[in-house]
Order: C-alpha cells, then structure tokens, then sequence
C-alpha cells in the first residue's frame, strides 16, 4: 500500500488540524464542519497530482487551447455518517464524480470493549473500471474501511483505489496494510501516537461524528 502522509509538509492543512483538534474551538459545529471540508479540498488537489488524464482542446472564444483532464471517471464513496463533510469537500473539487454512501458502525453485543462491525445502508455507483476514492475522517482500528472495501469489492472491480483520512493511529495503518491490496493509496492528513483501551485514537480530536452533526443515541 502506497502511504501519503500531507502534514509532513508545513502548509494551511496543519492550521486548519490544529483547529479541529482544539477543544477551544471545535465545539462549534459549524466551524468543525467547515474545516473538515476544507481539509477534504486539500486532500482533493493534493491525490490530483497522481491522477491519470488525458489531453484535450478547449474551444474558448478566441481560439482553441490544448490542455488536460482526468480520464479515469471518479467514484466518492464516504462512511455515513462522519464521512459526509469530508465527501463534500473532495466533492467540491471532483464536481464530476459520482458518489456513493455507506454505514459502517461499531457493534458491541455485550456492552463492554470489544465490538465488531455492522455494514448496513448502501447507495454507491457503479465502480467498475473507476477510480474509487474511500472517504473516512478518522483510521482508528481500520476494521470500519476494511469491511466497507470489503462490500464495495462485491459491486465490481474498480481500476484506482484511494482511501482518505484526516486522521490515523499506526495500529490502523497495519491493518489496511495486512488486509487489502498492494496497489492501494492511502491518504492521510495527520498521524497521531497509538490507540487507547478503548480503541480510540490519541491524542486524537474525540467523535468527529458527533462534533459534526450532534451526539447520537
């Protein structure tokens, strides 16, 4: 798996990290939201530049300009429901794309750590010979984007697969490495120190889910 890892390199993603990090600032929902969409943007023109396209001509009003664009059609497909913020911003800069949504959750069937992952509602486009790009703000265990890639596999086989996270634990990054192909990207904006007991990662930013739209049941 090829690893791209953007916060090495100083730039206005680590000021907007910092931003959904601090506990000063990130109770504001909307403010939340809108960096995560921003790091989304980010994440977008940076995965461009490893692209494919192709050369073109543009008809413009005085002439004809030769240029290029991608050539392999894109499919965004997010993890509902802490995807959906981070979707729109690679959205906002692959206004072409197709889309596609699925659930994936932790399931703890005895109420104490351990827990196992349910895939449920899905709605995806058709993902044969695309580029496929994964959508997760957080890579915690890695189980949720295993299970997702997993089902997504059941629908076709895609020619591109690009997973992006804003944040990873190493202990996830093993387990995509472990569990799917060689060929994958995966695209992280920042790397954090481990997992706690609880599966958590640290130092984290807490439940990006719930800081985005609300606390859940």
């Amino acid at each position: 798996m090829q690893i791209h890892h953007l916060s090495k390199d100083n730039s206005v993603l680590n000021h907007f990290l910092g931003q959904i990090r601090n506990v000063d600032v990130q109770n504001d929902s909307m403010r939340f939201r809108r960096n995560i969409e921003r790091i989304g943007e980010i994440m977008a023109y940076e995965m461009s530049k490893t692209l494919k396209y192709k050369e073109v001509e543009i008809k413009t009003p005085l002439g004809i300009k030769k240029t290029t664009e991608i050539a392999t059609p894109l499919v965004l497909c997010s993890i509902l429901r802490a995807g959906l913020q981070l979707h729109l911003g690679f959205l906002n800069y692959f206004d072409d794309a197709h889309n596609g949504f699925i659930s994936a959750y932790r399931h703890h069937p005895n109420n104490d750590d351990y827990f196992d992952i349910l895939v449920e509602y899905q709605a995806i486009a058709d993902i044969n010979n695309k580029c496929v790009l994964l959508i997760d703000p957080m890579l915690a265990t890695g189980q949720s984007i295993v299970a997702v890639f997993n089902k997504l596999m059941e629908r076709g086989l895609p020619k591109e697969i690009h997973i992006a996270v804003v944040i990873a634990a190493p202990e996830g990054i093993a387990h995509l490495e472990k569990h799917l192909p060689d060929h994958c990207h995966l695209w992280i904006a920042d790397l954090d120190e481990k997992l706690d007991e609880h599966s958590y990662i640290v130092p984290g930013l807490g439940d990006a889910g719930d800081l985005a739209y609300g606390n859940k049941l």
